[in-house]
């Protein structure tokens, strides 16, 4: 299933290969033309049918939360630091993969019984981590691990309950997922199916392409968070999972434009699929520096819910990700109608 391979390839923010090398896998054959760019975006055409130079761009990204290799101690445990947003409370005990070799280990932390009363009232530092790859000593341990490897979270594809799924990465190989599936049709308009890079840590990679496409209009296709677990209140769910793919109207680095959010609604509402306003303004995601790129690019953002989002175990409803994937092709279909009625007038 494209799905869990792509959620189990590593590819934490600056090294996405293993992810592109998937994508590009799966989307050869169906563009006329895909370029590589110096920051490692993928950026494929699938032309148009018309000559009319309208350019549409589809935006998900590649990159996924993570650490790196910081240090080493004298008896050959690894330090370490956050690639991207991750809250130091989940890692104690968790598996990761080091490097290229995918080397086993695991975040540890002095155990209960040495720490002194204060330790154990205030939450855990990652500076108090460490990661055992078993190694002997120092020297042992740089002869498998560099400074500067990347730690993906060593987490499995994994099918439960009421057709959910648990995966690390769900953030955002579910929106690469939904694009390819997009660049297998062919529209009036050309479509640029943009998957981009280090998202995590700043949006980089996107306001590299939409610079490069300069479209006239983008969908950023996200996995977003989902807080509908014990201890929030229900005015406070960002999202509810199970209630349909989230539209986002604004967040902390965009403005979502209203004409496409409202068509994005409404079409859903019209072909009967599930669908819901995001109820948080945190966060943020490509949006924010593809609206700004040249003169200003009118963009919508449309995401899957995920609960416990950047972390080893996010959870989502595939009935949510099907949603989406709809949503999306009947926006597309929606521009694509549009554009040939005005070629007509």
């Amino acid at each position: 299933m494209l799905l869990k391979e792509l959620t189990e390839a590593n590819g934490v923010s600056g090294n996405e290969k293993e992810v592109r090398d998937i994508i590009l896998r799966e989307i050869s054959g169906y563009c006329e033309k895909i370029s590589i760019d110096r920051m490692g975006n993928i950026i494929a055409l699938r032309k148009g049918t018309s000559d009319n130079g309208k350019k549409v761009m589809l935006s998900a990204h590649m990159d996924e939360v993570g650490l790196i290799v910081t240090g080493f101690t004298d008896t050959g445990f690894i330090k370490f630091k956050p690639v991207g947003g991750i809250d130091p409370r989940i890692l104690v005990s968790k598996k990761v993969l080091v490097g290229k070799q995918r080397l086993p280990g695991v975040i540890g932390l002095k155990a209960i019984h040495l720490q002194e009363p204060n330790e154990r009232k205030q939450a855990v530092k990652i500076k108090n981590m460490y990661i055992d790859i078993g190694a002997k000593n120092k020297e042992d341990a740089e002869k498998k691990v560099s400074l500067g490897d990347y730690i993906a979270f060593d987490s499995c594809y994994m099918p439960f309950g009421n057709n959910l799924v648990k995966a690390k990465a769900l953030d955002d190989r579910a929106g690469c997922a939904i694009l390819i599936e997009m660049i297998k049709e062919r529209y009036s308009f050309d479509l640029y199916a943009c998957f981009t890079v280090q998202e995590e840590v700043g949006l980089r990679g996107a306001k590299v392409a939409a610079y490069t496409v300069q479209p006239d209009m983008a969908l950023v296709v996200e996995g977003t968070t989902c807080s509908d677990v014990p201890g929030a209140k229900e005015h406070e769910y960002a999202t509810t999972l199970g209630d349909g793919p989230a539209i986002s109207i604004m967040d902390r680095t965009s403005y979502s434009n209203k004409e496409l959010s409202r068509l994005l609604y409404s079409l859903a509402k019209e072909n009967n699929i599930k669908v819901q306003y995001k109820k948080t303004t945190l966060g943020g995601n490509d949006a924010g520096v593809i609206h700004l790129t040249g003169k200003g690019i009118p963009t919508a953002t449309i995401s899957v819910p995920c609960r416990y989002i950047h972390s080893p175990v996010s959870v989502m409803s595939m009935e949510d990700f099907e949603g989406c994937k709809k949503l999306v092709k009947l926006f597309l279909e929606y521009i694509n109608k549009t554009k040939q009625e005005e070629e007509n007038e």
